[in-house]
C-alpha cells in the first residue's frame, strides 16, 4: 500500500460551540458536547496520520488556515456544492478519484476508529470496487471506492438508521460486491458517550 494511491478524505465541522454535537449538547449542554467534539477531532487527527495516505480535510463552513490539520500532513478543502451531505461527499470523492486509484472518506464521529480499520478499507479495494464500515446507530463511519458513483449519495435521508443498509442496496443493484467492516459506535447522542467515551 503506497500514499501516491490512496486517499483519506475527513469529513469535519468547524469546531464552534454551540454548532457541533448539537444532539449531545440537548443532554450535556454546548461546553461539554463542545469539548467531546475537540477529543473526537485529536482522535481522527491521530488515526489518519497514522496510515499511509493522501489525506484531505473537508471543512463544513471555511476553511481554518490556523488548526491542528497542518500542512503537509493534510491538505485542506470546503466541502463542494449543496447542503444536502450526499452532494458534498459525492463532490469530494469525485476530485480525490481524478488523482488517486482508492478513496475512503470518514467523520469525525467514530471514537472506536483506529488504524487497522483504515489500513483494512485500503486494502479491501484491492479486491472490491467499495468497502462500507457500519456503524452501530444504522449509519456508517467509512465508505470507500474506487470510482466514482453519484447513486449512493442521491435521495438518501441522512442521519436515520437505513442509511448503511441502503447504500449496500443501492451497490448491490449495480451489481458491484462491498466489503464490510466491523461495525463501529460513533458518538451522537449522549448515551453512546456514556457507553463509548472510554475509548478516548
Amino acid at each position: 500500500m503506497t500514499e501516491a494511491n490512496n486517499a483519506l478524505l475527513i469529513f469535519v465541522r468547524n469546531p464552534q460551540k454551540g454548532r457541533v454535537k448539537t444532539r449531545l449538547a440537548r443532554t450535556l449542554g454546548e461546553e461539554a458536547a463542545y469539548n467531546i467534539y475537540l477529543q473526537l477531532l485529536a482522535h481522527t487527527r491521530q488515526v489518519a496520520l497514522a496510515v499511509e495516505a493522501k489525506r484531505l480535510v473537508f471543512y463544513s463552513h471555511f476553511i481554518d488556515t490556523n488548526d491542528q490539520w497542518t500542512f503537509p500532513d493534510f491538505e485542506k478543502y470546503l466541502q463542494a456544492g449543496d447542503p444536502d451531505l450526499g452532494a458534498r461527499m459525492e463532490a469530494a470523492f469525485q476530485l480525490a478519484l481524478t488523482h488517486y486509484d482508492k478513496a475512503v472518506i470518514i467523520g469525525s464521529d467514530c471514537i472506536q476508529l483506529s488504524p487497522a480499520i483504515l489500513e483494512s478499507a485500503f486494502k479491501a479495494l484491492d479486491s472490491f470496487p467499495y468497502v462500507l464500515g457500519p456503524a452501530f446507530d444504522g449509519g456508517y463511519y467509512l465508505l470507500g471506492m474506487r470510482k466514482p458513483t453519484p447513486s449512493l449519495f442521491s435521495d438518501i435521508t441522512w442521519s436515520t438508521p437505513t442509511v448503511a443498509a441502503e447504500t449496500l442496496r443501492r451497490i448491490d443493484a449495480l451489481g458491484a460486491s462491498t466489503f464490510v467492516l466491523p461495525t463501529l459506535a460513533d458518538i451522537d447522542e449522549a448515551e453512546d458517550w456514556e457507553k463509548y467515551g472510554h475509548f478516548l
